[in-house]
């Protein structure tokens, strides 16, 4: 990591401190090894202002990181290259877990709000970016589906959809992505949990047919995973002239 990066990185996870020191170090290790959350800063697909909602946020991770990112731009330390973080956004967060939405809240405090909701019954205010992070996997595929409607919907116009998913077309890789995480069920006791995949090819065509101009990337780089990042632009109102 460049300097600045190092910086940013210790920044966003030092206010896990008094949040536990598991939630420590897996804010930490989650914010160094997996690649999307330094991605969405450096591609400037997040809108500088309006409502952030991240939709199965965990412990807060990319809440925190914007946090951070806002405040190390402002004091003038930012990595070379990347675009300016956001700067006026609302930040928001659902999970599903109790537990993690104290450490996100302990960790947070006022810089964000963040709620026990699950996804399948919650009502979305209007945004200007939904992000949703490895989480429609826990849903059937109805439940997937009425999820993206109801995220799409919410959107602003201009707004952004970010969903990061694993591609079940991706052979070798989506095998070993499939045996973490259900090795990771089993380590928190949820042996019987069954999780839905769909290809690449089949969330880009999901995200296209509710209106939105959909880019996927992949998003795995050092890690042996099968996942994509979704990009799925809402399109801005357009005045017709007489």
């Amino acid at each position: 990591m460049q300097a600045e990066v190092e910086r940013l990185h210790e920044a966003a996870t030092r206010a896990y401190a008094g949040s536990g020191r598991r939630a420590w170090h897996f804010a930490r290790g989650k914010l160094r090894h997996d690649p999307v959350y330094f991605s969405l800063l450096r591609s400037g697909a997040l809108p500088g202002g309006g409502r952030l909602l991240d939709a199965g946020c965990g412990t807060g991770i990319l809440l925190s990181l914007l946090v951070a990112a806002a405040k190390q731009y402002r004091d003038g330390i930012w990595p070379q290259g990347w675009p300016a973080p956001p700067q006026s956004l609302d930040l928001c967060g659902i999970d599903l877990r109790p537990d993690r939405v104290n450490a996100a809240r302990a960790a947070l405090g006022s810089a964000a709000r963040v709620d026990a909701q699950d996804l399948r019954d919650f009502g979305f205010p209007r945004c200007s970016v939904v992000v949703m992070l490895d989480v429609l996997m826990y849903l059937d595929p109805q439940e997937q589906t009425r999820a993206l409607e109801k995220a799409a919907a919410a959107l602003e116009p201009g707004g952004v959809l970010l969903v990061r998913e694993t591609d079940a077309g991706a052979g070798l890789a989506f095998g070993i992505t499939r045996c973490a995480e259900r090795l990771a069920g089993a380590m928190q006791g949820e042996l019987t949990r069954r999780l839905h995949y769909r290809t690449a090819r089949e969330w880009t065509a999901a995200l296209s047919r509710l209106g939105l101009a959909v880019r996927a990337e992949r998003m795995s780089r050092g890690t042996p995973f099968a996942n994509v990042l979704f990009i799925a632009n809402k399109a801005s109102v357009v005045k017709s002239g007489n």
